[in-house]
């Protein structure tokens, strides 16, 4: 054989081996049972999360919210390990 014809078979083969490549990969089933890689939001039991969660929602108006201010001083209280301090008793009170 002369190496013009080694040649030719061996672009023979390589076609060959493309086509049926391809083949086996256009035929080749998509799985339709993907799994969600994205966890879906649980509601919060926790009302100070969800206080938290309204709050940020409400973007630079919560700075003027009593109820998220209250809810950002008792997360930093928590997150601190600072105990409220007891109420201070009002005049006339005993």
């Amino acid at each position: 054989m002369d190496s013009k014809m080694l040649v030719r078979l061996g672009a023979v083969i390589f076609v060959a081996i493309a086509i049926t490549a391809t083949v086996i990969e256009l035929t080749r089933q998509e799985d339709t049972t993907r799994v969600s890689s994205v966890p879906q939001l649980q509601p919060s039991a926790n009302p100070l999360q969800a206080m938290l969660r309204r709050c940020q929602g409400l973007g630079e108006a919560a700075t003027r919210d009593p109820d998220c201010l209250s809810a950002w001083a008792e997360s930093r209280d928590r997150f601190l390990g600072n105990t409220p301090a007891p109420a201070a008793p009002q005049p006339g009170e005993r």
